[in-house]
């Protein structure tokens, strides 16, 4: 090799990437202002890298890159000071080998390097460093030490429990007390009991199965064998219920009506504490269910249990949702990598990956065999083709991350739900006119829902194939519209007269509702809702009275 030739492959940093770089870190921490101030400052518009994407958390991947090649550097002897070494490692301060543990008192506030995709970690890097606990993002809100810091989604809880001005506090004095039995009125009306907003519901309406320790995260109906319910939880535990037609909650003198019987648990995850499960899909045919989850591997399971497929494709973070087609042939799951893959089930392959966000990638549906949607915390909503790699149209809209996206049963109307706490319902049955300019969608095919006071984290379908044809849809079509947030409300809508019909409150503790499953079929017409407060709620439609008026 020619000793005078210029290293093509020498180390080079330049102030431009650097600068790119901590733009990008403080746009994802929320610190907007000073992110301004870099990008005026560093010139950033005319960077060449000013139109590259930058993946969430890439600085801090680097920055704990750089701490494995500092470990590298002190122990590379590796005699037995360096093999025994306990003393841990820092941006900022020296590294120094000792084999006694650093006392706590001196032991700096840092942040913890991140293992590296393939280690699987049970947690993933945030943009600003932070250590995320798993399932903070898809599912939950996490909960910040300083209240007051940039705007992150933090948990909350009912609107009645917001630190808002009573009448009594509005008129007193700075330094006054509030007397302490107007403290507990005002506590006392402040409390809401889990239960349906109406005073007229039967209570035999609601089942509550209690057979998770963890939250649940998501739930799903069986489409062939109709009693079988599948629901997965934050440890990584699929639960698999049999509920016959007609379950209430408990036995009544005299009745005949089946009461709930304990679960069939399945697990397939080696580490269930990096596994927590984030989606769950029935294929056509009930044989086969996919499941998603935090350690980034997608699985299918049959219906038994059994492992049938599991790959870790998704290697940037976890994976937030999986769908199967309608024939079964085809299997997408979408990551916060950014990224949807689409699996040939048969084969137990990857046929494509595609890169639809600048940001991760929360939800997709399929609209037809071979056309599906995706949406992420960019705000959009992608409509993409199996067999091409950029969206052929985009729906823009919401005002910030969009959550889920269901398509309805005829495929004519497309529901979002976003942390802008509003669900949309998009008009698609025109999707693919090749006549119209691509990328534009008509902002009149749009119905905003709203109601929630939180993010709204779920949504979902029913189908009424008694409708029939209507003025408003073309085909028999999904009559009315639920969806749950993290307020702690399942609200049910009205589509075609835009109403919110009857409403069911999970409770004040851990109220979140993350996900919900309508059946209607073969007599069959309930929702299952996966609640955070660890429990599963089965509602019976049929004895909501309100949703029987017309």
């Amino acid at each position: 090799m020619d000793s005078s030739r210029p290293n093509d492959y020498a180390l080079r940093i330049t102030a431009d990437e650097v600068n790119c770089l901590i733009y990008s870190y403080l746009l994802d921490s929320g610190f907007t202002h000073s992110a301004f101030a870099v990008k005026i400052e560093g010139q950033l518009d005319r960077s060449p890298y000013a139109s590259k994407h930058i993946q969430r958390g890439e600085l801090i991947e680097l920055l704990s890159k750089s701490l494995l090649y500092i470990e590298v550097e002190s122990h590379w002897k590796n005699d037995a000071l360096a093999n025994t070494c306990k003393s841990g490692f820092s941006l900022l301060e020296p590294h120094i080998c000792s084999t006694s543990e650093p006392a706590s008192k001196q032991s700096p506030q840092v942040i913890s390097a991140p293992k590296t995709s393939e280690d699987v970690p049970s947690r993933f890097t945030r943009p600003n460093g932070s250590m995320a606990d798993a399932a903070s993002k898809r599912k939950e809100s996490p909960t910040f030490a300083n209240a007051e810091g940039p705007a992150e989604k933090r948990t909350k809880r009912d609107p009645d429990e917001m630190d808002l001005d009573t009448p009594c506090e509005s008129r007193t004095l700075p330094g006054s007390v509030l007397p302490d039995s107007s403290l507990k009125r005002v506590s006392k009306a402040k409390q809401r009991t889990q239960g349906p907003e109406d005073e007229s519901t039967d209570i035999n309406a609601i089942l509550l199965l209690p057979g998770h320790k963890a939250e649940v995260f998501v739930c799903g109906f069986n489409p062939v064998n109709h009693e079988l319910l599948a629901t997965g939880s934050k440890d990584a535990i699929v639960n698999l219920w049999t509920i016959p037609k007609g379950t209430i909650p408990s036995p009544l003198e005299g009745s005949n009506l089946p009461t709930p019987m304990p679960p069939i648990s399945v697990t397939h995850f080696a580490a269930a504490d990096a596994a927590d499960l984030t989606s769950l899909d029935w294929n056509a045919d009930g044989t086969l269910v996919a499941i998603g989850s935090y350690d980034s591997v997608v699985r299918i399971c049959t219906s038994t249990g059994e492992l049938y497929f599991s790959y870790p494709q998704h290697r940037k973070g976890p994976i937030f949702a999986t769908r199967f087609s309608k024939s079964g042939k085809w299997l997408l799951t979408v990551s916060l990598d950014g990224t949807a893959c689409l699996w040939d089930v048969k084969a137990k392959c990857l046929r494509k990956q595609y890169r639809c966000h600048t940001d991760c990638c929360l939800d997709v549906d399929w609209l037809d065999e071979e056309t599906f949607a995706t949406c992420g915390a960019d705000r959009l909503i992608n409509i993409m083709r199996i067999d091409e790699s950029v969206p052929f149209k985009t729906l823009v809209g919401h005002e910030n991350e969009i959550n889920q996206i269901k398509c309805n049963p005829s495929r004519t109307r497309l529901a979002s739900c976003s942390d802008d706490m509003t669900a949309r319902v998009w008009s698609i049955d025109n999707i693919n006119n090749n006549d119209s300019i691509p990328g534009l969608v008509a902002s009149d095919g749009v119905v905003v829902l709203q109601g929630h006071k939180h993010s709204v984290s779920t949504i979902g379908w029913c189908p009424d194939p008694s409708l029939g044809p209507h003025p408003l849809l073309a085909t028999p079509d999904g009559r009315w519209l639920a969806t749950g947030s993290g307020d702690g409300w399942m609200h049910i809508y009205n589509v075609l007269s835009y109403e919110k019909k009857w409403s069911w409150y999970a409770g004040p503790n851990r109220p979140g509702v993350y996900e919900i499953d309508w059946q209607v079929v073969n007599g069959f017409n309930r929702i299952a809702l996966a609640l955070e407060c660890s429990l599963v709620a089965v509602i019976d439609v049929d004895r909501i009275a309100a949703l029987h008026d017309g």
